[in-house]
Order: structure tokens, then C-alpha cells, then sequence
């Protein structure tokens, strides 16, 4: 199984430079990965660097922490787009879903969902600070509110992907949505048991290494 087209080759750190910027793409071109995930003031950077590649760029919002406003991952999310991101990636408000309350989750994943209705939203749920049921009901509010990927992790919390966390989220979805599994994702070995738990995105700062059959490093 071909990993590439599965990739979203991610680069979220604060240090991120331009000039890594213009690695990535140029790495994500190479190899053909699916995407690459890039901070918002980098998306017109990506978008230029990748222009007739077929790459596509995502970006992220209310990113690490989930923790500003639904209308403020709305207006962010609405000018990623409009600076070309044709993906984003939203944390939920975690603290709601710690309170198991999914009527406040689903709302501020519906509140990004109509900022773009036509561009893809996967939905971060920080799988490494919820219970099993806080998972199932945290899934349940993504696809609800109109996640097209329910995403399992940011890379930036206490844990990443688990092919146990990926089946639950399939369970729930059902079919409605697809998953992203990230944050961990560090060698083939990996990838390939997240693809078979029902992955059908990879977030992973290790994508070069990955389709060369190698161990990444400490990265997303």
C-alpha cells in the first residue's frame, strides 16, 4: 500500500520558518503527498509554492487548545480559505466535551462548518485528555455539527493517534465522516495499523520518512 497519497506532511510548529515552509511543499511535490498542514500565515505561502502540483493546503484553527470563541474559529477559519487553504483543521472546545456537553461542542463545530461550507473541516478532538464515552461523545458532536474528518489529536497534547482511538471513532461514525489519525504517527509500521483501524488521513511531520520506509523523528 502506496502511503503518499494518505499524507497530510504537517509543519505546526511555532519555530516553523519560511524557508521550512518551502521545504515542505517541495517535499510534499516530490513525493505527491495528499496535503500539506501549515499554520495560517503560512497558507499563501503553501498555496504558491504548490500552485499545479495537485498538493493540496490545510491549515488549523482555535489551534492547539480549542480554547477562543466559535465565532473566533469562524472568522479565522473564513480567511484561511479565502487566502486559499482548501482544508481546515479545528480543535473543539475540549473543555466542553471534559463537561460532556455536546449540545456546545456540536455548536462550535457547526460555527466553523457554515464560516466554510464548502471547503473540507476536520475536527480535532484530543483524544489523550478524554474518557472512551467523552470520545464516543465528543465523534458523535463532530459529525453532527458537520466535520467531514473527525481528526484524533493536535501532536501538541500529552498524546497522539491509537489504532484503539481510531476504531472507536469509525464505530461512531458509521460511515458519515472520514478519520485522521495524527500525532505519532512515526513509522510505516504505524501508519499502515492506523489505515487498518479506518484512517483514511495521516497528519505526520515524518511523511518523507515515512514513504522511505524509515522511523521519523520526535515530531507531530
Amino acid at each position: 500500500m502506496k502511503l503518499a497519497p494518505y499524507i497530510d506532511h504537517t509543519l505546526l510548529k511555532a519555530t516553523a520558518t519560511s524557508a521550512e515552509i518551502r521545504t515542505l511543499c517541495a517535499e510534499a511535490r516530490q513525493h505527491s503527498f495528499y496535503a500539506v498542514c501549515v499554520n495560517p500565515v503560512y497558507v499563501s505561502l503553501a498555496v504558491a509554492e504548490l500552485a499545479g502540483s495537485g498538493v493540496k493546503v490545510a491549515t488549523v484553527c482555535g489551534f492547539p487548545l480549542g480554547a477562543v470563541t466559535s465565532a473566533q474559529k469562524a472568522v479565522e477559519a473564513r480567511l484561511s480559505v479565502e487566502a486559499g487553504a482548501d482544508e481546515v483543521d479545528m480543535v473543539i472546545h475540549i473543555g466542553a466535551a471534559l463537561e460532556n456537553n455536546w449540545d456546545a461542542v456540536e455548536a462550535d463545530v457547526r460555527a466553523v462548518r457554515q464560516a466554510i461550507p464548502e471547503h473540507v473541516l476536520k475536527v480535532i478532538l484530543e483524544t489523550c485528555y478524554l474518557s472512551d464515552e467523552q470520545k464516543r461523545g465528543a465523534t458523535e458532536a463532530a459529525v453532527r455539527g458537520g466535520a467531514d474528518f473527525v481528526k484524533t489529536s493536535t501532536g501538541f497534547g500529552t498524546g497522539g493517534a491509537t489504532p484503539a482511538d481510531v476504531a472507536l471513532m469509525r464505530e461512531v461514525i458509521a460511515g458519515r465522516a472520514q478519520i485522521k489519525a495524527a500525532g505519532g504517527v512515526r513509522t510505516p509500521a504505524d501508519a499502515h495499523e492506523m489505515i487498518a483501524a479506518g484512517a483514511t488521513r495521516l497528519g505526520t511531520s515524518g511523511g518523507v520518512a515515512l514513504v522511505s520506509g524509515e522511523q521519523s523523528g520526535e515530531g507531530y
